[in-house]
C-alpha cells in the first residue's frame, strides 16, 4: 500500500511538473528544478521527525515554533559565538522535543493536547527572546549564509543535508529493532506492551528526535534565509502533517516511510511553485494542500476499515 502511494506521488508530481512547464518551460530549467529543491527542503527535513511521531500514532503540532524558536536563537548566538551557535540551535530543538517527550512518552499526556499547547509556549518564548528585534544577513558570517546558497557539482547543501537525514532515518526504521518497534506501538499499543516493547521510551525518543530535527531545520533556515524575526516557521506545522499524511505515513499509526513523506513534502512545494507560476492566488495552495490532507486521511481510513474487514471474515472461517 505504501509503495502504491508513493508511485501515486510521483505520478502526481509529474504530471503537475509537466503541465506548468507546458505554461512556463523555465519552470523545468536548471535553477527552476534547483528551486523546487531548496523550497521543499525544510519541510523535508522535518517531516525526518514527524514520520517517526505519527508512526507511533501521535502527532507534534509545536514543530513550527521550535524551528522558529531554535532559528532566532541560532542567529542571536551568532554575535557571541558562531561556531557555538550552531551547537545551541539544534539543543535548543532537542530540549523542546525532551519537553513534549516526557509528557507525552512518560507522562501519558495525549500528544495532541501536549504539542497544541507547547506550539504556543515555544513560540511565546521566541517573541520573548527576540523582543521585536530582527536579525538581517549583514549580521551574519557570509561563510554561514553559504550553507544556504551554496552547492557541490550543482547539488545545493541543503539538499545533500536532508538526504543525509533522510538515509539515517530510514536506515534505523528499516533495519533496527527500535526502528521496526515504532510501526509495532502504532499498529497497536497495547499487544506493544505485551510484547514487551518499551512504549513510553520509544514514543520519548520520537519526540526528542522531532525536536532535534526541527532545531537542525531552524539552524538552516537562518542560512536560507538570512532574515529572521519571532514569526519564522508560523503555520509550518500543517504543510510538514499535510506532507507526512499525503506521502502515505498513516494518521492512525502502524505505517509509513520518510522517503514518501519527503516525496508528500515535494508534491506540495511543488504545486505551491506552480500556481505561482500560473498566477493562482495563493489561498488556492491552502485549499488544495488541505484537500489533499483529507483526501489521505480518508484514504487510509478506508483501507485500515477494509483490512480489520477482512480479518474479522478471516477469523470466522477459522472458527468454523
Amino acid at each position: 500500500m505504501t509503495a502504491i502511494r508513493e508511485l501515486g506521488i510521483l505520478i502526481a508530481l509529474a504530471v503537475v511538473v509537466a503541465v506548468t512547464t507546458v505554461v512556463n518551460p523555465l519552470f523545468l530549467s536548471g535553477q527552476g528544478i534547483r528551486d523546487l529543491l531548496l523550497n521543499a527542503c525544510l519541510v523535508a527535513l522535518l517531516t525526518v521527525g514527524q514520520t517517526m511521531v505519527v508512526i507511533t500514532r501521535n502527532v507534534d503540532l509545536s514543530v513550527g515554533s521550535v524551528l522558529g524558536l531554535s532559528a532566532f536563537i541560532t542567529a542571536d548566538t551568532f554575535a557571541v559565538n558562531p561556531v557555538l551557535a550552531i551547537v545551541v540551535g539544534i539543543a535548543v530543538g532537542a530540549l523542546c522535543g525532551l519537553f513534549n517527550g516526557a509528557l507525552v512518552g512518560l507522562g501519558k499526556v495525549p500528544s495532541l493536547v501536549v504539542t497544541l499547547g507547547t506550539l504556543s509556549v515555544f513560540r511565546g518564548l521566541d517573541f520573548m527572546w527576540a523582543h521585536g528585534r530582527q536579525i538581517n544577513a549583514a549580521n551574519l558570517p557570509d561563510g554561514f549564509l553559504a550553507l544556504g546558497s551554496g552547492s557541490v557539482l550543482g547539488v545545493p547543501y541543503l539538499v545533500i543535508i536532508t538526504l543525509i537525514v533522510l538515509a539515517i532515518a530510514a536506515l534505523h526504521l528499516g533495519s533496527y529493532r527500535s526502528g521496526r518497534e515504532l510501526y509495532a506501538i502504532g499498529s497497536n499499543p497495547e499487544a506493544a506492551v505485551l510484547a514487551g516493547i518499551p512504549v513510553g521510551r520509544r514514543v520519548f525518543t520520537t519526540f526528542l528526535v522531532s525536536g532535534t530535527v526541527a532545531g537542525l531545520a531552524g539552524v538552516l533556515a537562518v542560512a536560507r534565509y538570512g532574515t529572521v524575526d519571532a514569526t519564522v516557521g508560523t503555520g509550518l506545522e500543517l504543510q510538514v502533517i499535510s506532507a507526512v499524511v499525503v506521502g502515505g505515513v498513516a494518521i492512525f499509526g502502524g505505517s509509513g516511510t520518510v522517503a514518501g513523506a519527503a516525496l508528500g513534502a515535494l508534491l506540495l512545494s511543488t504545486i505551491g511553485s506552480a500556481l505561482e507560476v500560473v498566477h493562482i492566488a495563493q489561498f488556492w495552495q491552502q485549499a488544495i494542500t488541505g484537500a489533499l490532507l483529507i483526501a489521505a486521511i480518508a484514504l487510509d481510513r478506508g483501507v485500515a476499515l477494509r483490512v480489520a474487514a477482512r480479518l474479522r471474515r478471516q477469523s470466522r472461517g477459522v472458527s468454523a
